[in-house]
């Protein structure tokens, strides 16, 4: 088995930054596990890597789709394990940098998604419920089939909601216990999985500013001009934290107050919820930055440290 490098965290903890020494120091090059950045034209709110930042690191997955294109779990293991073989073919290490956990486990995991398709008829009947009864009652609904999945996905995620009750429906069988079955399994990778973290109050702080920032470079602006190309509410990528928001105060929704406030709020709880999901998956290497002095130098050091004895790597840094 081939290495493979996993470095996560919550929302705002500084992966980016910290992926890119990483990469210059072993010769690895970065796919993003983020729900957002495969998309073109939504730069600010996804808190995209410019190409400056990039310091000539090859990323994929970024740029890839526009926003009426659907991006899903089944969509992002299938590009993934794709440019994780293309890395491998320029003899480079693939470093899976980015927060979705669901992501990275369907990859490390290899999850089968093709056991049952989706239903249409089901879907829709779901997706009335919701519209007209809220995202709370349909959430109740796969509370009584699957408590186990209702403890884990938030009522806001409407998609994974349905798609949870969608496969009981189908199948008989709760999708937790699918998914648990399928945790289990294997991994076609020998993978090492960071996992960066803070101090809670400091993220929050962190994530408060970047919220901040976001507003002063535009996020407004962008916000608008996807909605004026067409973007809606019910796609895919307009249901991102940032976008969301900014979207409700652009139709009238919220006060643009309003929409600051439960965007930080949101994302805050998202992260809270990051943590939460990291803290279940087995095998992961936690780098508190507290215990290293917030110095990023030694988190990265132990980062090669490990990976040096994993795999008996030069540190390829110049």
């Amino acid at each position: 088995m081939k290495p493979l490098i996993i470095l996560t965290g919550p929302t705002a903890v500084g992966k980016t930054a910290l992926s890119i020494r990483l990469a210059k120091a072993i010769g690895g090059e970065i796919i993003s596990a983020d729900s957002m950045q495969v998309y073109r034209g939504m730069d600010i709110g996804s808190a995209k890597i410019t190409k400056e930042e990039m310091m000539g690191v090859p990323h994929h997955l970024i740029d890839v789709l526009e926003p009426s294109e659907e991006f899903n779990v089944t969509v992002f293991q299938t590009m993934a394990k794709a440019a994780v073989e293309e890395i491998y073919s320029r003899g480079h290490i693939p470093i899976v940098a980015g927060g979705t956990g669901f992501y990275i486990q369907a990859l490390l995991n290899d999850i089968d998604f093709t056991e049952t398709g989706e239903d249409p008829s089901i879907r829709r009947e779901l997706e009335r419920i919701a519209k007209e009864k809220g995202a709370e009652y349909l959430h109740g609904l796969l509370l009584t089939v699957d408590p186990e999945s209702a403890k884990q996905i938030h009522a806001n995620n409407v998609k994974r909601v349905i798609r949870a009750i969608e496969f009981y429906r189908q199948t008989g069988e709760r999708i937790s216990e699918h998914n648990k079955r399928e945790r289990e399994k294997k991994s076609p990778y020998d993978f090492l999985y960071f996992v960066v973290n803070t101090d809670r109050d400091l993220l929050y702080q962190r994530i408060d500013k970047r919220v901040d920032d976001m507003m002063g470079q535009g996020l407004v602006d962008e916000v608008k001009k996807l909605k004026d190309s067409g973007c809606t509410k019910d796609m895919v990528s307009m249901q991102g934290l940032g976008y969301k928001e900014i979207l409700d105060y652009l139709q009238g929704e919220y006060s643009l107050e309003e929409a600051l406030y439960l965007l930080k709020r949101d994302t805050r709880h998202f992260a809270k919820r990051q943590i939460t999901w990291f803290k279940r998956e087995k095998d992961v290497r936690w780098l508190n930055l507290p215990d290293y002095g917030y110095d990023l130098d030694k988190v990265l050091k132990k980062m090669i440290e490990d990976i040096n004895e994993r795999y008996g790597l030069e540190n390829k840094a110049t």
